[in-house]
């Protein structure tokens, strides 16, 4: 297997970006902690019959997806900053990893958020705290697909701008060789 310019990808490579892969992975846990405290929450509200949004012009449904958005985008620049730190260079492994990594970390966050966050079942919720009492509705990605790209697309531009910004030079070609003058040979008019 070659890497860019035909150089061949070492194993060393792989286990790197086998382990910028898990720790981005991992770190999605610290996302999920961080998303479920930090998103505003939708209140609902119950009238015995059926469920209501307490605040029905509110704009806590989209704060909850632009909240795990911004942090996702954080998440990637910091990994993508810390990879290039460490390696100063690109290579394919490294850039996988934080691709895999980013898209690893936010299902985990995701699904860490949505587990340890409000029930799902809002109706069992209503009926258990009671009408005309204010609870919260389950922590959810409207945006899901989107906000699942947003850390490993932020790893990739912020990667590839500290690569191209302060990464190694490819040596410079050699210049093309000048036309050699022919010159006349003795016995040559």
């Amino acid at each position: 297997m070659s890497g860019p310019a035909g150089d061949p990808i070492t194993a060393a490579e792989v286990v790197q970006g086998v382990l910028v892969t898990l720790v981005s992975a991992i770190a999605g846990a610290v996302l999920g902690v961080l998303w479920l405290n930090l998103a505003p929450r939708i209140l609902l509200i119950s009238d015995g019959k059926g469920v209501y949004l307490r605040n029905s012009e509110g704009e806590s449904a989209i704060g909850a997806d632009g909240t795990f958005v911004l942090l996702a985008l954080a998440f990637g620049a910091v990994a993508a900053l810390v990879v290039f730190l460490l390696r100063r260079r690109g290579g394919v492994p490294l850039v996988l990893g934080l691709a895999l990594g980013g898209v690893l970390g936010s299902l985990l966050a995701w699904g860490l958020g949505a587990y340890f966050g409000p029930t799902s079942d809002v109706v069992a919720h209503a009926k258990a705290v009671g009408p005309n009492v204010t609870f919260e509705a389950p922590l959810e990605l409207n945006l899901g697909a989107a906000a699942m790209l947003a850390w490993p697309l932020a790893a990739m531009i912020v990667h590839l701008g500290l690569t191209a910004a302060f990464g190694p030079r490819d040596a410079e070609p050699e210049a093309w060789d000048q036309p050699k003058a022919y010159t006349q040979g003795p016995g040559r008019s």
